[in-house]
């Protein structure tokens, strides 16, 4: 999912990806004001820390302007989720960012593809195509997610996690609110 996001942001700015130098592909995009640099680790997803780690290193960029994004089985289909650091919970990859940079402190978007069907292994699921029933959700998150990047980019983790946060049932519970106090001021 991570990748995907990363080429929908390339795609709205033109720009396409060239080695970098680390075990990575990179775009230089300019996302608003900013210069931002996109980044695809070529490594597998459980060792990715070490072109996180190369790159960050490299660029001596700072851990507050890193933002992962990744998929997360444990997040229903098409939900996103934005921490601003905290522990890997389970994502082999999430461990190995936080080994190579040394520390826990870098802001994650993680995109939901959900469990699947409980008789396939998991792998397997995280793994494979998304169904045909499931890839209008899965591209409106890719799309919400990039977008989540861009205000990353321009205001930070707390905005996103604001406004991308959110779970469906709050929602509802926020519309519905809203709906009740316009009918009590009638």
């Amino acid at each position: 999912m991570g990748f995907r996001v990363v080429d929908e942001l390339a795609r709205r700015e033109g720009a396409g990806f060239e080695s970098a130098p680390a075990a990575a592909l990179a775009a230089r995009v300019r996302l608003g004001a900013e210069a931002v640099l996109l980044v695809k680790p070529l490594t597998m997803m459980n060792l990715s820390g070490e072109a996180i780690g190369a790159l960050a290193r490299y660029y001596k960029l700072e851990i507050g302007d890193l933002l992962v994004v990744a998929d997360d089985s444990n997040l229903p289909l098409g939900r996103l989720r934005a921490r601003p650091g905290g522990s890997a919970g389970g994502h082999n990859g999430f461990k190995s960012i936080t080994q190579h940079l040394g520390t826990t402190a870098w802001a994650r978007l993680r995109v939901g593809v959900g469990r699947g069907d409980a008789r396939r292994d998991l792998a397997d699921h995280v793994l494979a195509t998304f169904a045909v029933d499931e890839r209008s959700v899965i591209d409106e998150a890719i799309a919400a997610a990039a977008d989540a990047v861009a205000l990353f980019v321009a205001e930070g983790i707390e905005p996103v996690m604001n406004r991308f946060n959110a779970s469906p049932a709050t929602e509802e519970q926020s519309e519905d609110s809203t709906q009740r106090e316009k009918d009590s001021q009638r």
